[in-house]
């Protein structure tokens, strides 16, 4: 690597060198420095012919209006010197933007944060958020949620409205019945679980890794039981922008939980990047969610316009169906993957596609993909130029686990109990089913009962083994990534089917795409997590051996 040669003074060097990785390579990071300042040093340096760390040198660190000299990286041990470099930054950042008036400056700082005891419910609408934020939640599939909090309540969001009407009670009684058959059929089923594990199995497995895989599959089979409800905890990195949406779009949720998380949001955001969520506040921002408020269709958020609830049984339907697809998806493809390597505009590129052979088509499609090792590798961006549209109905457990997809549309219904649930064949096999439909049945009447007045409250008491229905476009290239990775052995079976249903139905109306999907695995297996388990215990040793622990 070539050395970047840029002239500092010693004493510059001292200065600089509590902030960036290096003094003399082109390549460097920032570090000890608030986000706001980030925000602040990068906007700055898109107008200036100034290098990076000349800018942060010049107009940030000997500038008295951003506080440097209180930052503990600044050398005073003062443990509030981020907060005032923070509001000085902030100050000094305002008048910068003065001169730009680019959302996209706000890009440029990010925040951690993390959510904590809030609602199944109100994790899916936070991740609904797409871009600009990356979310990490806690797992039903490998954490029981049997643990009551410090009053000897089951965790579980008491929903304010609902709370504060007459089905209170009713709430409570069908949160804690539901988590308390959770709670007593751990042991029982944990115990089937382990005693379907061959010995010969066992054996091949440590200590660790007999235990996950039975509490995988013991999580896996009765997490449906679990209210969206339950409390749980998840963190988020995003930028600046992208929490100014959410946060704007979070205000105007007919749900309490998520109006008043949003401002909880702001408040601590305001710690670490204040400038870049001030916006929801101003007129500008409620602008913005009155309008997000009128453009909803159904101002409870649940049916049509002047319509009640629908609390009737729906019509029954496939769980995965095809409902749009490119008809020209070959031609369409092949001028794209052709595009870069060519000089002729794309009309002529469909042109020619059109007029090729069977057999030329697939030369070009196989030498697109190439000879793919493993699932991550991808054919190029070619394969985004066709989309597929399926309407999707399945139990909340398996939409949770689909719904962290990024790259793709979806767009789910309210959760409720028309569709019926999905009973776990385990819980059949065990001798359990009756417990379970039990509590299934009585979460419904309880669901019906409050949806007739409170539509969008009442999604907070229905169990994760019901069924909701969701669209999801996606391109072909996301469909490989997909439906490869979600299909893969270790995955919870329910979306694992989803995953292999919608390859199966690609493969119908384009086989000769399909076929390059080498990754998918079509079989079931009875412990999905027993062979990763066993990856992890090899992984153990050799972390072990390495470091001689």
């Amino acid at each position: 690597m070539r050395v970047f040669m840029e002239s500092f003074t010693e004493e510059e060097k001292k200065l600089l060198a509590p902030f960036v990785s290096n003094l003399d390579k082109p390549v460097f990071v920032l570090k000890n420095l608030p986000e706001v300042v980030k925000g602040a040093l990068f906007s700055r340096y898109s107008r200036s012919a100034k290098s990076l760390r000349r800018t942060l040198l010049d107009e940030f660190i000997k500038n008295s209006d951003v506080g440097f000299e209180r930052t503990n990286a600044g050398g005073s041990g003062d443990r509030f010197g981020d907060v005032v470099a923070t509001e000085k930054a902030e100050a000094f950042y305002d008048r910068v933007l003065l001169g730009y008036g680019d959302d996209s400056v706000a890009e440029l700082a990010g925040a951690h944060i993390a959510l904590e005891d809030v609602s199944i419910i109100a994790t899916k609408i936070v991740e609904d958020a797409r871009i600009g934020l990356s979310p990490l939640e806690k797992s039903t599939r490998y954490v029981y949620f049997d643990q009551k909090d410090e009053r000897g309540r089951w965790r579980y969001y008491e929903e304010p409205e609902i709370m504060r009407s007459d089905f209170a009670s009713l709430y409570t009684e069908t949160c804690d019945m539901l988590f308390g058959t959770y709670a007593s059929l751990i042991p029982k089923v944990s115990k089937y679980v382990s005693e379907r594990i061959p010995e010969e199995e066992k054996a091949k497995l440590s200590e660790r890794a007999l235990e996950a895989t039975v509490r995988s599959k013991t999580c896996d089979i009765i997490r449906g039981l679990l209210p969206a409800s339950t409390k749980t905890n998840m963190g988020f990195f995003g930028n600046g922008r992208s929490y100014e949406y959410l946060i704007t779009k979070m205000y105007a949720d007919p749900l309490e939980e998520i109006r008043d998380l949003a401002r909880s949001m702001q408040a601590e955001l305001r710690t670490t990047i204040p400038s870049f969520v001030k916006r929801p506040d101003t007129d500008h921002g409620r602008a913005m969610q009155n309008y997000m408020q009128e453009t909803r269709l159904d101002k409870t958020g649940h049916s049509l316009p002047g319509k009640a609830a629908r609390t009737e049984k729906a019509e029954k339907t496939e769980d995965v169906v095809l409902v749009d697809y490119e008809q020209d998806a070959e031609e369409k493809i092949i001028a794209a993957s052709l595009y870069p390597y060519s000089d002729k505009p794309m009309k002529e590129l469909l042109a020619t596609a059109k007029k090729m052979t069977k057999d030329e088509r697939e030369k070009v499609i196989s030498a697109y993909v190439g000879n793919r090792e493993n699932r991550r590798q991808k054919p190029g961006r070619g394969f985004e130029m066709c989309a597929y549209t399926f309407d999707i109905c399945a139990n909340f457990g398996c939409y949770r686990d689909i719904h962290r997809h990024r790259l793709l549309t979806q767009q789910r219904q309210a959760l409720g109990c028309l569709h019926g649930y999905t009973l776990p064949k385990e819980i059949v096999d065990s001798g359990y089913e009756s417990e379970f439909k039990d509590a299934m049945d009585a979460a419904k009447n309880a669901w019906m009962r409050i949806a007739k007045e409170k539509p969008p409250q009442a999604q907070y008491v229905v169990p994760l083994a019901y069924r909701i229905r969701w669209q999801m476009t996606l391109n072909l290239r996301e469909a490989f990534h997909f439906c490869e990775l979600r299909s893969a052995r270790q995955g919870h079976i329910d979306y694992r089917r989803v995953a292999q249903k919608m390859f199966k139905e690609i493969d119908k109306v384009h086989p000769g795409f399909a076929r390059y999907m080498k990754f998918m695995d079509m079989n079931e297996y009875e412990f999905e997590r027993l062979e990763a388990e066993k990856r992890l215990d090899k992984k153990i040793a050799e972390i072990s051996k390495k470091y001689g622990k």
